[in-house]
């Protein structure tokens, strides 16, 4: 590798802090619970199937431990990656949760490694860790809060962040991405209101992308429109509204409308038919290599839309036999994905060739790049190799 030779893209890794014991994770799931708890026990649910995956390098870590943060900095530096983009859970001033590993992160300077902040701007209900099961009434266990007030002390909240060097910057504004970006009560006073906070603290703005899939909701898709292979993208107008919103760019997904184009069609009559007669689900697969083929659009080209890198999906150790599981996703038909997207991302401006890559080390949902037993560093030993090497 030539240290020298810059990415051909600005490749930004999600990045989950869940690897480590909180209280309310102790009190909802049981003591000592992080995503590692799900990630062991999960079990394969057909021949060749890879469950358990296991972590190679790193281990079953802990994000407590600066050492732990300091070597993926490293890997991801190695493989080209810019930096990370931590999920951040805010729900009032009074109700953050899993905070410690970034803010370890800020106040100690370490490690030198680039970073922005997502906002999980979603309520917590005890469906996200319950591995397939229906043994307890859906309930919330924390619910985001939206007033003025909130507003004006969350942006004092990450303002340290904002100003710290390594923050990621768009046109010279500290990016900050929102996963429900149009679930305010009056999302332009938001983002008008941080914009004017961010002004009057010396910065030039903010940065906002709003996260986005290229369909409103899979509910929306017909048993017909699968058989016919007939799902158009709604790209256009969702993208669009939430620039309307106010935002400065959107963060494409399209794998839930891919998902629907290739998976196998006796599957698609079988699992309605089971769910629908018996309340029954077989398990649900589709082929990388497929997905890969309708993942990107034409408007993934465009300035304003960063579009997503998305090595692999395995949710099993969280959903059980409810989970959608990729198959043959392997570091070359990874390789595969990222030509595509360095093609799409070619001839925007240096500042807006950014791709999100899904993610870093979202282990219970089979959705990382960091080293495991089976293919070791290969995912990030084809990260390098396309965008460095």
């Amino acid at each position: 590798m030539n240290s020298h030779n810059k990415p051909k893209a600005r490749v930004i890794a999600f990045y989950l802090p869940q690897f480590h014991p909180i209280p309310e994770n102790d009190k909802w799931w049981g003591k000592g619970f992080t995503e590692w708890t799900n990630v062991a026990k999960a079990k394969p649910l057909f021949k060749g199937h890879y469950q358990p995956r296991i972590p190679a390098d790193l281990g079953f870590y802990d994000l407590r431990v600066h050492e732990v943060r300091e070597q993926q900095a490293q890997m991801a530096r190695e493989a080209g990656i810019e930096g990370f983009c931590y999920w951040h859970y805010w729900f009032s001033h009074d109700h953050k949760l899993l905070e410690r590993p970034f803010q370890e992160v800020l106040t100690s300077g370490k490690p030198d490694f680039p970073f922005c902040l997502g906002w999980a701007n979603h309520n917590w209900t005890n469906k996200s860790w319950e591995a397939g099961t229906r043994k307890q009434k859906e309930m919330t266990l924390m619910k985001m809060v939206y007033t003025e007030d909130e507003y004006i002390k969350h942006f004092y909240d990450v303002l340290p962040a904002f100003k710290d060097k390594r923050y990621i910057t768009v046109d010279e504004k500290p990016l900050f991405l929102v996963w429900k970006p149009l679930d305010f009560p009056d999302t332009t006073a938001f983002i008008q209101l941080w914009q004017t906070l961010a002004k009057q603290n010396g910065l030039k703005g903010i940065h906002f992308v709003g996260l986005q899939q290229n369909i409103a909701s899979t509910k929306s898709i017909t048993l017909l429109n699968i058989l016919l292979k007939r799902i158009p993208s709604q790209a256009e107008q969702l993208y669009q509204e939430i620039i309307d919103h106010g935002y400065d760019a959107v963060h494409g997904r399209g794998y839930l409308r891919a998902e629907q184009l290739v998976r196998p069609l006796h599957e698609v009559l079988l699992r309605s038919l089971l769910v629908r007669l018996f309340k029954i689900f077989i398990i649900s697969k589709c082929d990388q290599r497929k997905i890969n083929k309708h993942l990107y659009g034409e408007i993934d080209k465009r300035e304003n839309v960063y579009p997503l890198l998305f090595p692999q999906w395995d949710r099993t150790p969280r959903s059980g036999k409810l989970a959608r599981i990729y198959t043959h996703s392997t570091p070359s038909v990874f390789g595969e994905q990222i030509d595509s997207v360095l093609e799409l991302v070619m001839q925007k401006e240096e500042e807006h060739k950014i791709v999100f890559l899904t993610s870093w080390n979202e282990w219970a949902e089979g959705n990382y790049v960091e080293p495991d037993l089976k293919y070791g560093h290969g995912y990030l030993n084809v990260l390098r190799k396309k965008l460095i090497e």
